[in-house]
């Protein structure tokens, strides 16, 4: 049997300027999303929890926390944007164009901006994406660009893994 790697995210080196990844997961929002997030950061904007109150607006409709559309678009870009990240370095210009509600589905892809050698830091590299949130409709929900410190490769804490141990041969 052969062993294969799974998908380690890319590393300093991986990152070319101008590439776009379509970050692979979507994710539909629901009411427990929402009601947790706004209570989880103590928001307290009733347009988030209060259905009564959110009848009453030019929406009809609860919006989606913002910061939590942040959160979402941020994690799936993970996979290849930041799997190896050092530190996030800060998010800048996010703008949100359009509101998210519960029951939409949220897709993503990040474009690469920048990408420098780190000058104090000889394990990393500093890569600056501009990420772009969408909706099933494609409407533009959220955009902002986001720098983050990437280790070079044989660099990152879990270079190494170490091997199961005692697991049984299986028997034909």
């Amino acid at each position: 049997m052969a062993v294969k790697e799974g998908w380690r995210g890319r590393f300093f080196e991986d990152f070319e300027v101008g590439d776009v990844y379509e970050h692979p997961l979507g994710r539909t929002v629901t009411e427990t999303d929402n009601a947790w997030f706004t209570l989880l950061t103590q928001n307290t904007a009733p347009i988030h929890f209060d259905r009564h109150y959110a009848a009453q607006t030019e929406f009809g409709r609860p919006l989606v926390d913002s910061t939590f559309t942040v959160a979402l678009v941020t994690g799936q870009s993970v996979t290849d944007v930041s799997q190896n990240v050092m530190a996030n370095l800060g998010w800048d210009e996010v703008r949100l164009p359009a509101p998210v509600f519960e029951g939409d589905t949220i897709y993503s892809r990040s474009e690469v901006l920048e990408k420098r050698e780190s000058r104090s830091r000889p394990n990393v590299g500093i890569v600056t994406v501009r990420t772009v949130g969408y909706n099933q409709d494609g409407v533009v929900v959220i955009t902002f660009r986001r720098t983050v410190m990437v280790y070079r490769r044989g660099h990152s804490p879990g270079a190494s893994r170490p091997e199961p141990q005692g697991l049984a041969e299986e028997s034909s």
